[in-house]
């Protein structure tokens, strides 16, 4: 079902899941290319002669000329002042369970309010969300919804959390952030879904407000992050690391391409990786790749080869492991690290029985990692 007067276009991406769906009044709607303008955080005058901005958010370190945009394609300089284009004006609303999102380790059988602007600091030849992170608030058809309104439907629609995700969260960083201040305060969780390609000091400030992250660990090698997705990977794995230093909930999720990221000695790397540098209590979710965007001919991943990946990563020593985008497999479920027993048994977004008490095991008192309200 989507809102009123929005048809499903090349660019539009606004849905709502039943039975949870909401409609905003039709005064609300806005027509394609309306955009709000919100002067930049993290930025600095480059040439102020030529008005050249530098982007100082993510890694990138962009060199904005006048009137052009980003890498991003959310953000552009207006006479030597650089304005994020996604402010208050979401091309995605949905409310979803947040196993959605996916965390495994919160707050189980819970709706998030997700939203999310166009664009996307990477360049993910494998994106499954191309459509909107591929392209720019001007493109897209948005809705007007401030950061007071975003919390005032989450909390009527009895969502636990809000979710940035779908595109990038770090493109529309001061609409996140704006969201998250008066979340918090409603004790409203704030929760993302990112690509962890974000400078330090913007990620220092998000994590004075976040609560969990899932991380998109997309391979564990430099030449993969350059040649699929336009990037590095050190930046990535700094943003994790520091995420868990600052006490937010960590979990990671490796797309798992057959015959491009699955070599099982790579994979084996990251898992040490993870248990030596965020811990063993760190989930990873290897999830299914299905053909999409610029890698259509590539197929499916095979069942069995994130059976294997799941197997490298219990024996590297990480407690919590699952697989992804195969409803019904074993591996979705979530395991005691003690007593091996299922604690929470799920079926694709459904969770079928949860066994955790104050945190811990009910079968034998064991602490389960993640945030619990049971």
């Amino acid at each position: 079902m989507g809102f009123n007067g929005i048809s499903r276009r090349k660019f539009v991406k606004i849905a709502l899941l039943a039975p949870f769906a909401w409609q905003l009044e039709a005064k609300e709607h806005i027509p394609k290319k309306d955009i709000s303008l919100k002067e930049a955080l993290y930025y600095k005058t480059y040439d102020e002669r030529a008005k050249t901005v530098s982007c100082q958010l993510c890694p990138r370190g962009c060199i904005i000329g006048e009137g052009e945009l980003g890498f991003c394609r959310a953000r552009r300089n207006i006479k030597g002042r650089l304005y994020s284009l996604g402010y208050s004006r979401p091309c995605a609303v949905h409310i979803d369970p947040i196993e959605k999102k996916p965390f495994f380790n919160v707050l189980p059988r819970t709706l998030s309010f997700s939203i999310a602007s166009a664009g996307c600091n990477l360049r993910c030849r494998f994106c499954q969300n191309w459509q909107i992170s591929q392209a720019s608030p001007e493109d897209t058809v948005n809705e007007y919804m401030p950061p007071e309104k975003v919390v005032e439907m989450a909390e009527k629609n009895r969502c636990r959390s809000i979710a940035y995700t779908y595109t990038e969260p770090t493109n529309f960083f001061e609409y996140m952030i704006d969201v998250a201040r008066i979340a918090k305060k409603r004790g409203i969780l704030n929760i993302q879904h990112s690509n962890g390609y974000i400078n330090q000091e913007p990620l220092r400030e998000l994590c004075r407000y976040l609560d969990a992250a899932n991380i998109d660990l997309k391979g564990f090698n430099n030449a993969f992050y350059n040649r699929y997705c336009e990037a590095d990977l050190k930046p990535v794995l700094e943003t994790i690391k520091a995420l868990k230093k600052s006490g937010v909930w960590v979990e990671i999720t490796n797309l798992v391409i057959g015959g491009h990221n699955d070599d099982p000695s790579m994979i084996g790397t990251m898992c040490e990786w993870i248990k030596k540098e965020v811990g063993p209590d760190v989930p990873i979710h290897f999830s299914r790749f299905f053909p999409m965007y610029r890698m259509r001919n590539i197929a499916p991943t095979p069942v069995g080869t994130l059976e294997k990946a799941r197997d490298t990563a219990i024996k590297a020593g990480i407690q919590y492991v699952y697989i992804g985008n195969v409803p019904g497999n074993p591996g979705e479920n979530t395991y005691c690290p003690h007593c091996k027993k299922a604690v929470i048994k799920r079926v694709g977004y459904s969770i079928m029985d949860v066994h955790i008490k104050n945190g811990k095991c009910s079968y034998c008192g064991e602490k389960i990692g993640g945030i619990w309200d049971t």
